[in-house]
């Protein structure tokens, strides 16, 4: 992690920023976590800009959304209202903190979006690592739903964790240290739980388009995921959904390369959220 931030320190400091009005640290629930950032482009498309709720990555432990301001200024840029969120963190908040905190966040931006130019009826789900990882189980998983339900226009799931028993089972297969200070943070040490906590292994919802990727140079078990979970969608559950290799990337690098000039991942979102109605 530190070399790959190294890399691209100087392009993220240097990265475009122009077009775009930040209102930073709004609160979306109680807790001091609730918070997100809203970047709005200077230009507010008739009918109102589709939406991007964005969640970072960080293994369920850390992350902050400071860290994701790249992908707020690129997709701002394009025509979006992007809100880029934290949310609660393990040890201190476990399963399924990060899908109560998407869907929180969800209905504040139906209730909110017009005030940032957004249009709430359009509003896309991206998640990389573990915040991919929230955006699925809250999605694909009913329960996790607000009362009044996900009327989301897509997701995109980037890199995430889709079967915790899996990566379990297979610690020695993906390198996975023991104890594994990530997923145990999150889902505990009770691993004959694991299996009630896979979103792979839960999925109820209805469906909606849907983009998995996964880097080049990814972690195995992200490769696997990714393949595990299109394999379910499209076999058991009636999904249609595309599957992207970003080429070139790591599982970092392909985050960090946004509105760096490199369009190696955006081009991807992009693609989809343009074939879905943005």
């Amino acid at each position: 992690m530190p070399f790959t931030q190294s890399i691209y320190a100087p392009l993220l400091s240097a990265q475009r920023r122009d077009g775009v009005t930040v209102a930073r640290d709004l609160a979306y629930g109680s807790d001091a976590r609730h918070r997100v950032d809203v970047y709005q482009p200077q230009v507010t498309q008739a009918g109102g800009n589709a939406v991007i709720l964005f969640m970072h990555g960080g293994g369920f432990v850390r992350g902050d959304k400071t860290e994701k301001e790249n992908f707020g200024q690129y997709f701002a840029r394009q025509g979006y209202t992007v809100a880029v969120a934290n949310y609660r963190l393990a040890p201190q908040h476990a399963w399924p903190s990060g899908a109560e905190d998407v869907a929180r966040l969800y209905q504040w931006l139906s209730d909110n979006a017009a005030h940032y130019g957004g249009d709430s009826a359009r509003i896309f789900m991206i998640g990389e690592s573990a915040g991919a990882a929230h955006v699925a189980t809250a999605t694909l998983i009913n329960r996790f739903h607000p009362t009044s339900g996900f009327h989301i226009a897509g997701a995109v799931l980037i890199s995430g964790v889709y079967d915790v028993e899996l990566e379990f089972r297979a610690r020695r297969q993906f390198g996975v240290a023991t104890p594994d200070h990530r997923n145990e943070a999150y889902f505990g040490n009770d691993f004959e739980r694991y299996r009630e906590m896979s979103t792979l292994q839960l999925i109820d919802a209805a469906p909606f388009p849907t983009l998995l990727t996964y880097a080049e140079l990814d972690l195995p078990q992200m490769q696997v995921q990714a393949g595990g979970l299109f394999t379910a969608l499209v076999t058991e559950h009636g999904f249609d959904p595309d599957l992207q290799v970003v080429r070139g990337h790591n599982h970092l690098s392909q985050v960090y390369s946004i509105n760096t000039g490199d369009e190696s991942l955006t081009h991807l979102i992009c693609e989809f959220l343009t074939k879905h109605g943005s």
